[in-house]
């Protein structure tokens, strides 16, 4: 199955902006306060190197890889820990940040069990949001942009681990947009 770039969604422009919004809202929600910004990987590491570089109040930043798919296109909902924090978060205030979400599955799972770690605070910044497939009830604190229910890649976003280095959010059309 071959795929090709049907369009750009979301250009580079609308990217940088809302990446300064998210990051206004984090600089005010946590002024004189320290955060630990703890990136998913892969998909988060565009999106989060632009977002940590417009936060001014006091930052640690870790990355977790996290695995729900095992090989599949559908997400299982439960969580594999690939790449665990390297630092504490105990008593400290946490900001996940995640480069979609759709289903909500492994972000709930995640959360949950970042939760027992104790954290002083836990929130999720997330850049794009999939309401239309959400299967559990789970909100981010700070969402970048709310976007239908397309299969996308760009800014971080793979197919297949292909795409990701595109500098805008496209939408992927299976087959070469062949019928």
């Amino acid at each position: 199955m071959t795929h090709m770039v049907k369009r750009v969604m979301i250009d580079r422009a609308k990217i940088q902006e809302m990446v300064d919004r998210l990051a206004g809202e984090i600089n005010r929600d946590y002024e004189g306060q320290e955060i630990i910004v703890v990136g998913i990987l892969k998909g988060s590491f565009i999106f989060m190197a632009d977002l940590v570089r417009k936060i001014t109040v006091p930052t640690l930043i870790d990355f977790m890889s996290v695995s729900s798919y095992y090989g599949g296109t559908k997400t299982s909902g439960i969580v594999k820990i690939v790449k665990d924090m390297d630092v504490n978060i105990n008593g400290k205030n946490v900001l996940i940040v995640e480069d979609i979400v759709d289903s909500g599955l492994t972000l709930s799972n995640l959360k949950d069990l970042l939760y027992t770690k104790d954290p002083a605070s836990l929130k999720v910044c997330v850049a794009f949001d999939k309401p239309d497939r959400r299967k559990t009830e789970i909100r981010a604190d700070y969402v970048g942009m709310s976007i239908p229910d397309e299969f996308i890649v760009g800014y971080g976003l793979d197919y297949a681990g292909r795409y990701r280095n595109l500098p805008d959010v496209c939408i992927l059309e299976p087959d070469g947009g062949k019928k």
